[in-house]
């Protein structure tokens, strides 16, 4: 591989970066906007509890659905195209958004904001693989998974002043107009290494000889894969579900679980149980964000330097897993305060909990037969959006009568099933195994 200190006469693969990095903003964005508009809309269009719980769990139906037929869709016409018409597609829906007059309307417009959000992920991970050598890929993952966390802490407070100067109608069309804006610089801006006018010479070299993914490596992968796609056979799925592999499924879906509390019920939690002011409840919101934000980034470093200093490779890997969701616990915490910045302190212990505990795909690689990696991975991440259904839902249920202390302790237990399947269920496991 050539110099990575070299100077190059373009650095455009940052400049994809950045891009990413803003979609995935907008991404959440258009995915928590309703959950700020619900407390004043749901009084507006009468809408209950359990309504507003189908309504937050609307999203995650199609868009767990889509998940393959996106990623063949993306296999088929390339990050370009399908990120635009995905983001354009999402950023219209929401427009419409504005102007709903009942539950089956808002539903129905959710279930369209999943459908065109589900290849974002996929298309964010194939963006990066093109156009970054391999030994800066993991640092260009970091940065842009790290904007779900790190966008929504500097937007929550935005989105909640544009909510208090023109209503929530006119916070999905801002929301709605900024997406469809940015899906013509993202059509015009990108386009895969070998195609772009704007990277130079030396630099397309310098990522293709550090191992960057290529079109024609992607064909050809596509091809192996045909060639050596496993059979779904009784064994294999065998396979799929040993102990182990289920203890990381249901570890998955508890630690989606707390995520998705904090996505969706966590501003009307604010607002209508702890009657914090609604300007006050922007930027108090923000900083759970900004402790997961931090509970990410400590993770990685965390669990390297338990690696170096001779601790097991899984002993090593889980000790961040289970320690954030043993800190979730302290979610319960905010049932026994009344005080704005306690109920904060609680709630940011739990959200940092929550991002220490997301390095769960290497578990992925280490415990599923190497030929049904991608199939495990794909049971792993549906447990995940399994979450973003069942969890609003339950929540809707269990605060139809006005108490959100219930809800807290469900989403405790949770986390405290997802530890104890790690430390029971999962147990010892050898990293890197065959």
């Amino acid at each position: 591989m050539e110099n990575s200190h070299k100077k190059l006469s373009t650095n455009m693969r940052y400049v994809i970066l950045a891009l990413v990095f803003i979609n995935i903003v907008i991404n959440y964005m258009d995915r928590t906007n309703v959950s700020i508009a619900m407390p004043e809309l749901s009084k507006e269009i009468h809408l209950s509890t359990v309504q507003q719980g189908l309504i937050f769990s609307a999203f995650g139906w199609i868009y767990a659905a889509m998940q393959i037929p996106g990623g063949i869709l993306l296999d088929k016409f390339g990050s370009r195209i399908m990120y635009f018409i995905s983001l354009f597609g999402w950023s219209l829906v929401t427009v419409f958004q504005a102007f709903i007059g009942g539950f089956g309307q808002l539903m129905g417009l959710r279930l369209g904001v999943g459908f065109f959000e589900a290849p974002v992920m996929p298309a964010n991970n194939r963006a990066i693989s093109y156009w970054f050598p391999e030994d800066e890929r993991g640092s260009a993952i970091g940065i842009y998974s790290s904007a779900q966390f790190l966008g929504l802490a500097f937007s929550t407070p935005i989105l909640y002043s544009i909510h208090n100067t023109i209503g929530w109608r006119g916070l999905f069309i801002v929301t709605g107009i900024i997406g469809i804006i940015w899906s013509v610089v993202w059509y015009i801006l990108y386009a895969d290494p070998n195609k772009s006018r704007f990277v130079g010479d030396d630099e397309l070299a310098y990522i293709k000889a550090g191992g960057a993914i290529s079109e024609g490596d992607d064909a050809q992968s596509n091809s192996n894969t045909k060639q050596e796609k496993p059979k779904i056979t009784w064994e294999n799925i065998k396979q799929l579900f040993t102990r182990r592999l289920l203890g990381i499924y249901i570890g998955q879906f508890a630690i989606s679980g707390t995520f998705w509390f904090f996505l969706t019920w966590f501003p009307t939690y604010l607002t209508k149980a702890k009657h914090v002011n609604f300007l006050q409840s922007g930027m108090l919101s923000s900083i759970p964000y900004l402790a997961a934000f931090c509970g990410v980034i400590l993770a990685g470093f965390m669990s390297d330097k338990l690696l170096k200093s001779g601790k097991s490779a899984s002993f090593a890997r889980k000790a961040p897993v289970i320690t954030g969701l043993l800190l979730t616990l302290l979610i319960l915490g905010a049932n026994y305060v009344s005080s704005p910045a306690l109920i904060i302190m609680f709630m940011s212990i739990a959200f940092f909990g929550n991002g220490l505990a997301t390095i769960t795909w290497v578990f992925v690689t280490a415990l599923a037969p190497k030929h049904l990696i991608g199939l495990a991975g794909g049971i792993f991440n549906g447990c995940g959006a399994l979450s973003s259904i069942v969890i609003p839902i339950v929540i809707g249920f269990l605060v139809s009568k006005g108490n959100f202390s219930s809800a807290l302790i469900f989403i405790a237990a949770i986390a405290l099933v997802g530890a104890l399947s790690y430390i029971l269920v999962v147990g010892k496991i050898e990293i890197n195994e065959d």
